[in-house]
């Protein structure tokens, strides 16, 4: 029996499955961490607690499945976007924290771009435009802040990348990690820029110079990895991707047109195409599986599942509570109307002073009026993004997939569906990256021939169908309204 197993770095902890060739889950496992915010709106977090978190997680999975290990036969990685990278010494030392995608930091950076590089340049070598949520951007704060650091920079490194270094030995990164990078990355070569690279004055040797397929082999298993983990030394390290789009191969989707909302701590809606649609509102990267044809493009909201987990810890309550006591309030919450930004905001705004803001407030209003209205903000997001993506011609199938721990909730994915109009679809099982990165690690050796496969690996709880719509669209309206009228009082906080 041939088995693979599927890692995946968050950004709040690192998850790991083992599954058979026919995708049946063995074992799981997972291990938390934190983020550190120095100042308010940064974002950081230091290698080792991802790699810890990897080595644990690849125990614990291996000895919950009793599975020989000489029966795995790969494994593969996804990770969270890092931003910056970790920037690491000739010795692969970090040289401070990686600024992680969620970080606000780089706003001069951001502002020097787009008075020095026109927008036409950079959109048609890269794919996309700046903003301080890209990680070139967080590199040029660095190289502007923190001189000491800078000199003794050797290269920037992805966090699955890092990992799969401590791993292998071997340094390396994919087109989809490239590519979200932005500023350097050309999307029409698939190469880094040396045009951009002199623009913006980022020397490309600190970047990994071999960019490689999602499905290539990055290296194999260190011995004293393979003695800390009871893994096989030898055993094949697939280079895996950013975490998103390997979110949305674990939903099955290979072709264009199919869509997937993935919701965790942020929010990313993508869909793929041919590279006819590229929208400098919205993020574009080569795709995980056929990246030399296939585009990923996604949209997505900075804090969307964290503002959730922020009102339970601030309010009270379990989710089952808070769900259960706000799915008895009527559709649009009573005029309640919830801005979800509440660390800057990422497309199609692209906004890092964007604040969050509770609109509507009254005397009769309940704590679960609030709930509510936070998860229908968010759902207000998506559309906006969903929208966005329309204006440049895009059409999707009528099913769209849903991810991630917002899947688990039957409310949310209700206001998912009224709000947006499509049919929501949850994957049975729920089990996200790590099922797409175990099928990458059976496509890098040849378990698999066709990514079509991932497909009969998957199977799918019923769809839910749009209902309340009327109510839901007088109020987005309303939300984009809000933000239009408010931008300059919220740049003046």
């Amino acid at each position: 029996m041939v088995y693979l197993m599927g890692i995946d770095i968050g950004t709040t902890s690192t998850k790991s499955v083992i599954v058979d060739e026919s995708g049946k889950i063995v074992s799981e496992a997972h291990s938390e961490y934190g983020v550190l915010t120095p100042h308010p709106t940064w974002a950081e977090q230091w290698p080792d607690i991802w790699t810890k978190a990897a080595l644990k997680v690849i125990k614990a999975s291996l000895e919950m499945s009793g599975v020989k290990s000489s029966d795995i036969k790969a494994l593969a990685f996804s990770g969270l976007y890092g931003g910056s990278g970790i920037p690491v010494d000739k010795n692969m030392n970090p040289l401070r924290p990686c600024i992680i995608w969620m970080d606000r930091r780089a706003q001069k950076e951001t502002e020097w771009i787009k008075r020095n590089v026109p927008k036409e340049k950079i959109v048609s070598i890269t794919g996309n435009y700046v903003d301080s949520y890209y990680g070139f951007t967080k590199i040029l704060w660095i190289k502007n802040n923190e001189p000491d650091v800078w000199n003794r920079i050797y290269k920037f490194v992805t966090p699955k990348d890092f990992v799969i270094y401590k791993l292998t030995g071997n340094l390396i990164i994919d087109h989809s990690s490239a590519g979200n990078l932005g500023g350097l990355y050309d999307i029409s070569k698939r190469s880094w820029s040396e045009e951009m690279a002199k623009i913006l004055g980022i020397p490309l040797e600190m970047l990994p110079g071999e960019i490689i397929s999602s499905t290539d082999v990055a290296g194999t298993l260190k011995r004293e990895i393979a003695v800390e983990t009871g893994l096989p030394e030898g055993l094949p390290v697939i280079a895996g991707g950013i975490d998103a789009p390997v979110a949305q191969l674990s939903a099955g989707v290979v072709e264009p047109g199919e869509h997937v909302v993935m919701l965790g701590t942020s929010m990313c809606w993508g869909t793929l195409h041919r590279g006819e649609y590229i929208s400098s509102s919205l993020v574009n990267f080569p795709y995980v599986v056929d990246e030399s044809e296939m585009i990923y493009t996604f949209g997505g909201g900075a804090t969307s599942g964290a503002i959730v987990k922020w009102f339970r810890d601030n309010f009270g309550g379990s989710y089952e509570e808070l769900n259960s006591k706000a799915g008895q309030i009527p559709e649009g919450s009573e005029g309640l109307v919830v801005l979800p930004y509440f660390m800057g905001e990422r497309s199609p705004i692209w906004d890092p002073k964007a604040k969050g803001m509770v609109f509507g407030l009254t005397l009769k209003h309940t704590k679960a009026h609030v709930y509510r209205a936070f998860l229908e903000g968010v759902a207000y997001s998506l559309r906006h993004n969903i929208e966005e993506a329309r204006k440049i011609g895009m059409s999707f199938t009528e099913k769209c997939y849903l991810v991630g721990g917002g899947a688990r909730s039957n409310l949310w994915t209700k206001i998912l569906s009224d709000v947006t109009g499509f049919d929501m679809v949850r994957i049975r099982g729920n089990v996200e990256a790590p099922l797409g990165d175990a099928f990458l690690a059976g496509l890098g050796i040849g378990v698999f021939k066709d990514k079509h496969e991932i497909k009969d690996w998957i199977s799918y709880e019923e769809s839910v169908s749009p209902e309340k719509k009327e109510v839901y669209e007088r109020l987005y309206k309303v939300y984009l309204s809000l933000y239009k009228h408010t931008k300059e009082d919220m740049w003046a906080l």
